[in-house]
């Protein structure tokens, strides 16, 4: 693990860049949304092609199944995204109105429940007294350690709509760069897939190195990792392209 600078270590736990930092809202992360879309544009595009391949299809063929996974299966992943972190954040709001419901009807099993949250954290007598009653006070600092606490609810989500546009361009960008070759005029169709798999490991590659680099991992490990993940998808739909082919009695274009 990349070991942070002493130097900015302190910068960062100063007691102003600490208020700072806690003062602003959180900040939702993007990068899992644009590295899920990226592995898997890259791996059901060259999968497409592969199986296309394997098959004994032409270019063209090759071409226009590619471009058409690309853009249904990145849309599907996109509006599945989306539909999922709407529905979690669906969730949050209906527990968040329970709980408000309940302040106001049951205050003082609430605040029970709060007493009960900080006795298991340790706190006993004066200072758990003491505790149970700054936040029973603030009705929003209330609910908020009762959605933590209780529920492992925290605020500061990612937004759906974002989520899914970082994923549907990130499934678009990187799924097609396996494609590029086969819009190269010219070139025979072994050539072509050759390309095809150089570029589709290149991004593999790129791909794990970027996630190791944002969440401090082996860079070379979680590259292999994800080239490993890519071209196994990719061996398989080539192999049952080429078993079909035989099955129905494809003849190579």
């Amino acid at each position: 693990m990349k070991q942070t600078d002493p130097e900015k270590l302190l910068r960062e736990h100063h007691p102003e860049a600490i208020k700072q930092r806690l003062q602003g809202p959180p900040r939702p992360q993007y990068v899992s949304d644009a590295i899920l879309g990226g592995i898997d544009g890259c791996v059901t595009t060259f999968a497409v092609v592969s199986g296309a391949v394997g098959a004994g299809f032409s270019a063209t063929v090759a071409l226009v199944l590619g471009f058409a996974n690309l853009l249904a299966d990145g849309f599907s992943m996109a509006v599945s995204n989306y539909e999922s972190i709407k529905a979690q954040s669906e969730f949050e709001e209906s527990v968040q109105r329970t709980e408000e419901e309940h302040i106001d009807r049951i205050p003082e099993g609430e605040r029970e429940e709060i007493r009960q949250i900080f006795r298991q954290k340790g706190f006993e007598g004066e200072i758990l007294a003491q505790i149970v009653e700054t936040i029973t006070q603030d009705r929003r600092l209330w609910i908020e350690t009762m959605l933590a606490e209780e529920h492992g609810i925290r605020k500061g989500g990612p937004s759906p709509l974002r989520s899914a546009v970082t994923t549907f361009a990130a499934f678009l960008i990187v799924g097609a760069v396996p494609l590029i070759p086969f819009l190269l005029p010219g070139w025979e169709m072994q050539r072509q897939f050759i390309a095809s798999s150089i570029l589709a490991a290149l991004m593999f590659c790129l791909i794990g190195m970027l996630k190791s680099l944002v969440f401090a991992k082996p860079i070379f490990i979680s590259g292999i990792n994800t080239l490993l993940t890519g071209s196994a998808a990719a061996a398989l739909a080539f192999l049952t392209g080429y078993l079909l082919r035989g099955v129905f009695g494809i003849v190579a274009a």
